[in-house]
């Protein structure tokens, strides 16, 4: 995409989020924009840098270590925010400074073992499954307190909060309702002493209804860069 498209998509998405912000009277430092570049080139990805943008959100490891690499001199935050596969959590441990997805125990071993020593701890957010769809990853509600419980004992990872794929729907209330679960259910776990400060929740279409129920991370790839080409998965 060009690359003033970019930055004028990206000052639109600002907007929207401050706006958001102001009608839910929540300070507009609490939230913050992940722009998710999966597919898209270390070219698009400069240009929402030079517009302000420093996080980004990618799916497949092999695609974004790719970019990682090339943009090794960009102060750049990397996020992961595609499904875990076991024989890629060394490669997500060495390159990423979150993972958004966690939904195992196991998964969660493995990235507190290959974390490299040298590098801070790994941010980590549970993904709750809150529309219990089959195709999509994630704990059920009643698995969460104990995988906090276990997360929070290792001490490469720091479990920072939970994040959310809702079914999608156009209904506002509806919107708002599904955050407010994911909402509710960190509040739980803050009631039961384990420290939270993370919301992962919205997307291009639904980031205001989000933001009203309390995301302070926003992931948001369409509204910056335009409808994405399909990639086979990993």
């Amino acid at each position: 995409m060009n690359s003033a498209l970019i930055q004028k998509n990206l000052l639109l998405v600002q907007q929207r989020i401050d706006a958001a912000a102001e009608d839910a009277a929540r300070e507009r430092s609490e939230i913050r924009l992940l722009a998710v570049s999966k597919t898209r080139s270390a070219e698009d990805i400069i240009a929402a840098y030079q517009a302000g943008q420093t996080a980004f959100g990618e799916n497949y490891v092999a695609e974004a270590i790719e970019k990682i690499e090339a943009l090794a001199d960009y102060p750049l935050e990397w996020h992961y925010i595609g499904a875990i596969q076991s024989n890629k959590t060394r490669l997500i441990a060495t390159h990423f400074s979150w993972v958004h997805t966690l939904a195992s125990l196991k998964h969660a071993k493995r990235l507190n073992q290959q974390r490299p020593a040298e590098l801070p701890p790994l941010n980590i957010c549970i993904q709750v499954n809150i529309s219990h769809e089959q195709s999509k990853g994630g704990v059920t509600e009643d698995k969460i307190l104990p995988l906090a419980c276990e997360i929070a004992k290792l001490g490469r990872l720091k479990l920072r909060g939970l994040m959310a794929l809702p079914a999608p729907t156009e209904d506002v209330e509806k919107q708002r309702l599904n955050f407010s679960i994911l909402r509710k259910l960190m509040e739980k776990l803050q009631s039961e002493g384990i420290e939270l400060d993370t919301l992962s929740m919205g997307m291009s279409a639904d980031m205001e209804a989000a933001i009203a129920e309390g995301a302070t991370i926003v992931r948001i790839g369409t509204a910056i860069f335009g409808p994405r080409t399909l990639k086979k998965r990993e």
